[in-house]
């Protein structure tokens, strides 16, 4: 292990000591006191050879006979409990940091920007959250007990060698240094491995999901075989990487086995000469040649807690990864959420406005200037990809604009908190997102207060009391991962009574309808005029029909705004509205011919 690794492990160590151990120092020290216990009490086991073997097995000892069972029965009682108490105080600790970090983790994510979500795939936080926490918390939870206990085990074993022969005592320790540089390598190997093992497990984590939450699409192209040949390689690999990982971690404890086969061969030649010799008693030499076998023990688990740590240490690079992650987009410390009354009315005005994406040159948007006037609904319009999405989701603040300005009532976004900021609009997207829980649950979701009048009138100002009516369990009924039991349909109208709930003063509307049949559409262009009552809303749909009466409609192209106006202007005006237009309902008039 270089010094730039040792000094990584070194502060990672310190990091993980400070911030998750330190504050159980109260159970981490009476954990320690139990440590000292063990092995003061092995030490003694070792060193009460000498007069098991002299006093009583030679010098036929009557008393001695009697009282060394009793002291060794005690010790025992004494060991047990220090080895219990020891033990549930560390594993405290130990599930605690894994809490600790997990929590820490997930607050921190959660808060990242939509740019560093859409740049790593969830498996890959996932596996960071589960893999990772748990081997670091295997690792620390083995560091802290077994070098400590092993430690100190060690240390008492070697005062009772020197106690009975400081000359052997330092002929057997010799093999210890011979030992260092073999472990040292086995641990750098074995830290590179444990990283690429983790990486694997995020790939086989995010492909895992994307193949269950694809299953229609798998079935419906009979691409099982293809996505089962794909997850064999992900589980291949992590296999590959996991045996390699136990070859090179089963070498340190046959080479303890040979080199400590080496020293107590050597010990038992030279000590058993003493005793013929009569340079020293069968008593000393046994137990000193018990301390010896006992001393062993520990350093091997020494050996191989090197190996554990490495790994360990693997994941904690990972897992501070995340937690060092800070966001770009950052939040007033003062925000100024005073100077805007929700009930006056309050302009949205963009300025000058520029975007583009991290580690892209590209520009998405170029120079928009656009004011929307309380009470307005504006029509975003054009073709796929040029921004419209994209400028709508800077309203919010889940990007920050590459250069112009963003206010409302003259205040720039930027100077109000996320809460006040976010509360001030509701968006219903067509990629609607549903949790795995109940109806209500997901209405509600995001709605600081509400009664169930507020859910009744909601649900019914969307359209969606029909069908949950009809449903066993009514508002209770669970709508599975991403609402798979519920129609594309039901799904929007479960959003869109979601904005109902909020109550929000400003409505960002996403092809609100893009996954309606025709029969549905009404019901919730229906729904959208009541949502759109005494509200300012910014409005993208790629159906014209319901946008056409809106008062105005901004024409975008290539990240621009082209042309603004209203239906009739804009289709004398506008080539691209017009041919926009023309499409859609030329495609209408054709299915009637059709059927006609």
């Amino acid at each position: 292990m270089n010094n730039k690794t040792k000094k990584k492990t070194f502060n990672l160590l310190k990091r993980l000591f400070l911030d998750y151990v330190k504050k159980h120092k109260f159970k981490l020290t009476l954990s320690i006191i139990c440590m000292v216990i063990v092995a003061a009490a092995t030490a003694i086991n070792a060193w009460m050879m000498q007069p098991v073997l002299d006093e009583i097995f030679i010098n036929k000892n009557q008393t001695l006979i009697i009282l060394i069972p009793i002291a060794i029965i005690f010790i025992a009682i004494i060991k047990g409990f220090a080895s219990y108490f020891q033990s549930i105080l560390m594993s405290f600790i130990g599930y605690k940091l894994v809490a600790d970090i997990q929590n820490e983790m997930f607050n921190s994510a959660i808060k990242f920007d939509l740019a560093y979500h859409s740049q790593i795939n969830s498996g890959t936080i996932v596996s960071r959250f589960i893999a990772d926490v748990g081997a670091l918390s295997r690792g620390v939870h083995n560091v802290i007990i077994n070098i400590i206990k092993d430690f100190l085990t060690f240390i008492f074993l070697i005062g009772v060698m020197f106690y009975h022969d400081t000359k052997l005592a330092f002929m057997a320790l010799l093999v210890f240094p011979v030992a260092i540089y073999p472990i040292r390598r086995i641990g750098k190997r074995l830290r590179k491995i444990s990283k690429n093992t983790q990486i694997g497990f995020g790939q086989l984590t995010s492909k895992l999901s994307e193949s269950f939450s694809a299953i229609k699409t798998i079935k419906a192209f009979n691409s099982e075989n293809f996505e089962s040949n794909k997850i064999e390689k992900e589980i291949q690999n992590i296999f590959d990487l996991t045996y390699k990982s136990t070859k090179v971690n089963s070498i340190a404890r046959p080479l303890m086995e040979i080199l400590s086969g080496l020293a107590i061969g050597g010990i038992i030649f030279i000590g058993g000469s003493q005793v013929i010799l009569d340079q020293t008693t069968p008593g000393t030499f046994f137990s000193f040649l018990t301390a010896l076998l006992m001393a062993y023990q520990p350093v091997k688990s020494l050996a191989s807690l090197n190996a554990t740590l490495q790994i360990a240490m693997a994941s904690a690079e990972r897992v501070f990864e995340i937690l060092d992650q800070k966001p770009l987009i950052k939040e007033v410390k003062v925000p100024s959420d005073q100077f805007i009354n929700l009930k006056s009315k309050n302009n949205l005005k963009i300025s000058k406005l520029s975007f583009r994406y991290q580690n892209s040159t590209k520009f998405v948007l170029k120079n928009i200037n656009l004011e929307i006037f309380s009470g307005e609904r504006i029509a975003l319009v054009g073709y796929s990809g040029v921004g419209k999405t994209t400028l709508m989701n800077l309203l919010p603040r889940f990007f920050d604009p590459s250069k112009g300005e963003i206010e409302i009532s003259g205040t720039d976004i930027k100077k109000l908190s996320f809460g006040f900021l976010r509360n001030y609009f509701s968006m219903v997207s067509q990629d609607i997102v549903l949790f795995d829980e109940t109806i209500k649950y997901n209405i509600c979701y995001g709605a600081k207060k509400y009664n169930d009048n507020d859910l009744k009138v909601a649900s019914k100002k969307a359209n969606c009391d029909e069908f949950i009516n009809k449903l066993p369990n009514s508002f209770n009924e669970l709508v599975g991962e991403n609402g798979t039991r519920l129609s594309g349909g039901q799904k929007q109208r479960i959003a869109i009574a979601r904005a109902f709930i909020r109550n929000s003063p400003f409505l960002l509307l996403d092809e609100a309808t893009s996954s309606l049949d025709s029969k549905s559409e009404k019901k919730i262009q229906d729904s959208i005029t009541k949502l759109l009552s005494n509200k300012t809303a910014l409005i993208i749909a790629h159906r014209l029909s319901t946008v056409m009466d809106a008062d105005r409609i901004v024409i975008m192209n290539n990240g621009e705004i082209i042309d603004i106006g209203k239906h009739k202007s804009l289709m004398k005006s506008s080539k691209i509205y017009r041919h926009l237009h023309d499409l859609q309902f030329k495609r209408k008039d054709d299915k009637k011919i059709i059927k006609t």
